[in-house]
């Protein structure tokens, strides 16, 4: 399949109004930063069931000429999320996945926005207000915006298990009933926050009126989030971790998420030499699958909050780690797989300039329409990733106050030898690193085409959003040749359909060294390629 093409910039969004939004400020003149905070408001609004501004995000950021940079706008656990409090609310075995008590992190997103905001206006010359990078957010959440098919199947498969959480059938049902594809959706509560971040500034809130405001509901329905917590957030600007690959450097996001899975899994089929393999054979296949067991064994062992880790993630990615990691790897045969880390619901989005700036971008709020909760007056759908807290002290992510859950979102950015630049991403819980190396190799090892890279059949070894089997799942697409050899490999495969939602929503960008542009989006989402 074939690549959207551009020169003076582009987008790509598993929405479509999302890409136009960022294309809209690129037309402005505005730069990548304030493209992507605007694509990141309107797709916190029309895909409500994969984001909202309840949730957390992180940017990888690219400016030629400049450091790499990032930034972690992921909350804490509240002050009062502890196992005794759990306890006292009846909770002893493990934190509901939905409800107030599953909302017990801060909200990061915003704070995210804020800061991106700021680099953009000292680091790179951005001049839109938030007011314009806000606006068609605003109009969507005011006006209506069209329901997508994914949205009216998701909240269907999910309203008996949402509708008793408070504020959810207020907000995406429509007289009880599931709303139908195509037809509008409204967000006026929502219309109304997001224009008081516009007025008063992204740091409202955590610190003003709005903060106040949301404080409030967030205790009124049983959170153990305060204003306390909501004060001590901040966004932190990071270095992003650092892959030395053959081709390039590659980056992605530190811990608490796993970012370095991603990484390793590409360093570890990097010193296998994967290019002697056909791609899209069965053992490209196979070599993909072991890589990921081994990097998720590392995972599993290491990644949590980084001030709760013995070890430095980067240390991960040194030549002589992957290397051993790339030893244990049975070119013949698979290696027992025990479970994933689960679910998660997710956007992911990327925008290249014409001036080269790259951000990868990832927005979420965990599950599916997160905690399930929405805040009566700001009308804001609240995530649910403290879920994720175990409430065994002596497990990796242990429940405590203030500290990170783990996160499965990672944006990705790499930079090549010969003067090429990509971002690169997706949603989708044990599948995001699985998919941007599918991505990855199949652009940069294999010469494909973005479109041609994200369109192919793909695979999925765990858990991702609406999955709780830990096979190795493949589209239907792939040749039944390719099936039962992975079978005989000793693959326990689970066949999914062709374009499944199951193995998540890709988007790529490259950009040539003469300033070209090209771009893929996922056909399994309602998403578009804008450039111009």
């Amino acid at each position: 399949m074939q690549p959207k093409w551009g020169i003076r910039g582009m987008a790509v969004a598993p929405h479509s109004l999302a890409s136009q939004s960022a294309l809209a400020v690129l037309r402005e003149g505005g730069n990548a930063l304030e493209a992507m905070i605007s694509a990141a408001a309107t797709i916190a609004v029309v895909y409500p069931h994969m984001n909202s501004i309840g949730g957390d995000s992180f940017w990888v950021i690219h400016a030629p000429g400049k450091a790499m940079g990032g930034i972690d706008a992921c909350g804490a656990a509240a002050g009062l999320a502890t196992r005794d409090w759990y306890q006292d609310q009846g909770i002893t075995g493990a934190i509901p996945f939905r409800g107030a008590v599953a909302a017990n992190t801060v909200a990061g997103t915003i704070s995210g926005w804020g800061a991106a905001y700021e680099l953009s206006k000292k680091s790179i010359g951005g001049r839109l207000p938030l007011s314009r990078l806000l606006a068609d957010a605003i109009h969507y959440a005011e006006h209506g915006v069209p329901v997508t098919h994914s949205q009216s199947v998701l909240t269907e498969k999910k309203r008996v298990e949402l509708t008793p959480q408070p504020g959810f059938a207020e907000t995406f049902l429509v007289q009880g009933r599931s709303p139908a594809t195509g037809s509008i959706f409204y967000q006026k509560r929502l219309a109304q926050t997001l224009s008081q971040i516009a007025k008063k500034g992204t740091n409202d809130y955590y610190r003003g009126e709005l903060a106040e405001l949301i404080a409030k509901e967030l205790q009124k329905l049983g959170s153990p989030l305060r204003l306390e917590d909501l004060h001590r957030h901040r966004a932190k600007l990071i270095n992003p971790l650092h892959l030395s690959h053959s081709l390039g450097d590659v980056y992605n996001m530190t811990p608490p998420t796993q970012g370095v899975v991603s990484l390793m899994i590409l360093g570890i089929l990097d010193q296998l030499k994967l290019k002697q393999y056909s791609v899209d054979s069965p053992e490209y296949v196979h070599h993909c699958v072991e890589a990921t067991k081994q990097a998720f064994k590392v995972r599993d062992q290491h990644i949590t909050d980084p001030v709760y880790m013995k070890k430095h993630a980067q240390e991960f990615l040194s030549p002589s780690f992957l290397k051993t990691l790339a030893s244990k790897v049975d070119r013949n045969k698979a290696l027992p797989w025990g479970a994933g880390r689960g679910p998660a619901d997710t956007i992911w989005m990327g925008v290249i300039d014409g001036e080269g700036r790259c951000v990868s971008f990832i927005q979420s709020i965990y599950h599916e329409f997160g905690s399930g909760i929405v805040l009566p007056k700001t009308g804001i759908n609240w995530q649910n990733r403290g879920c994720s807290f175990s409430l065994d002290p002596k497990a990796l992510n242990a429940l405590e106050p203030y500290r990170k859950p783990f996160h499965t979102l990672n944006p990705a950015l790499a930079l090549f030898k010969d003067g090429r630049s990509m971002v690169y991403g997706t949603m989708g819980g044990d599948g995001q690193p699985q998919t941007q190396c599918a991505v990855f190799t199949r652009t940069a090892i294999y010469g494909l085409n973005p479109q041609d890279a994200i369109s192919r059949p793909r695979w999925l070894l765990g858990r991702t959003w609406g999955q709780t089997s830990d096979t190795l799942k493949l589209e239907s697409r792939f040749e039944p040749a390719l099936v039962n050899q992975l079978r005989q490999m000793g693959h326990d495969i689970e066949v999914l359909t062709d374009f499944d939602e199951t193995v998540g929503h890709a988007g790529c960008i490259i950009r040539e060294p003469s300033g070209i542009l090209q771009g893929g989006w996922d056909p399994r989402s309602d998403g578009a390629v804008a450039s111009f």
